[in-house]
């Protein structure tokens, strides 16, 4: 073994749970996979992994090599990177998972930016309904909004994010007006965007010291904010969304926000990372872009 070649061929194995999935991500045939574990196997004078047709089972001696491994490659890729960075540059990659909707508007153009401004770091960008649920340490940077639940977690505000009760105006018409008070919501046909297990049918307001939960009822729901912002807009019901997905419509007439005297809990994008110290430069170097990016205004407060 005289690089970390067969032991990030291990780690993605590992990673992936087969060798099709594992020869998908490496851009090889699943045979040439096979060849080269055999070999390294052979080199070793030990089985590492045992192998079916659908699923990869390491040995002892193949879970030793990944956990030591994994520290060897991570020491391989600081040495490098620091003496890039000693020549003024930045290298490797970043895993960046950040939800649907502020990932496909917001996030990647800044990432598409800021891979051109620094092209030998490479960006894998992965966008899910449920970041939080995801298997966090195969990601450099989780990008989160909302409250934080629990976690090890290190968390870095990115931008400020207000949360809205919006309507199309035709429905507000339909209804006779707007209402008045949250109390008033148990009663109008609602949508719910589903999203990290949370409880998303018990909507929270404060006015100065009253506070006040209200249960909606939804007969419309989806994981995807776009879509129950487009229903919304289609007068098919009132939504609760963050400032970022629903300011434009509000600009534009085709959302009016209603209770405007009360203020949902705020819903900041935050950045989150495993450890506060010993970051690699390109992730410190990605995060005070970021927030860069997103001041002193964000783009939907300009």
């Amino acid at each position: 073994m005289n690089d970390s070649a067969d032991i990030r061929l291990l780690l993605t194995l590992r990673e992936s749970g087969s060798l099709i999935a594992a020869a998908r991500k490496l851009g090889l045939s699943p045979s040439a996979i096979t060849q080269r574990l055999q070999q390294l196997e052979k080199k070793l004078g030990a089985q590492l992994v045992n192998r079916t047709a659908r699923r990869l089972h390491f040995t002892d001696e193949g879970m030793l090599l990944c956990e030591r491994g994994a520290e060897l490659v991570e020491q391989f890729d600081a040495l490098f990177e620091d003496l890039q960075m000693r020549r003024g540059g930045l290298v490797g990659t970043l895993k960046i998972n950040a939800p649907l909707g502020f990932g496909r508007r917001h996030l990647a153009p800044a990432i598409g930016d800021f891979q051109q401004q620094n092209p030998d770091i490479d960006v894998a960008l992965t966008l899910s309904d449920r970041p939080l649920t995801e298997t966090l340490d195969r990601f450099d940077i989780v990008v989160h909004i909302g409250d934080l639940p629990l976690s090890n977690l290190v968390g870095y505000t990115i931008a400020p994010n207000a949360r809205f009760v919006c309507a199309a105006p035709a429905l507000v018409k339909r209804l006779g007006g707007a209402p008045e008070s949250p109390d008033e919501l148990n009663r109008l046909p609602c949508i719910l965007l589903r999203e990290n297990n949370e409880d998303v049918s018990l909507w929270q307001f404060s006015k100065g010291r009253a506070r006040r939960s209200v249960r909606v009822s939804a007969h419309l729901s989806c994981n995807d904010g776009d879509v129950i912002r487009q229903w919304a807009c289609e007068g098919r019901g009132v939504i609760l969304r963050s400032e970022w997905d629903v300011a434009d419509d509000i600009a534009k007439g085709k959302l009016v926000r209603l209770l405007p005297g009360w203020k949902a809990p705020d819903a900041n994008v935050i950045a989150l990372t495993h450890q506060r110290t010993g970051l690699p430069a390109r992730t410190r170097h990605f995060m005070q872009y970021l927030q860069s990016r997103f001041r002193p205004l964000p783009p939907w407060r300009r």
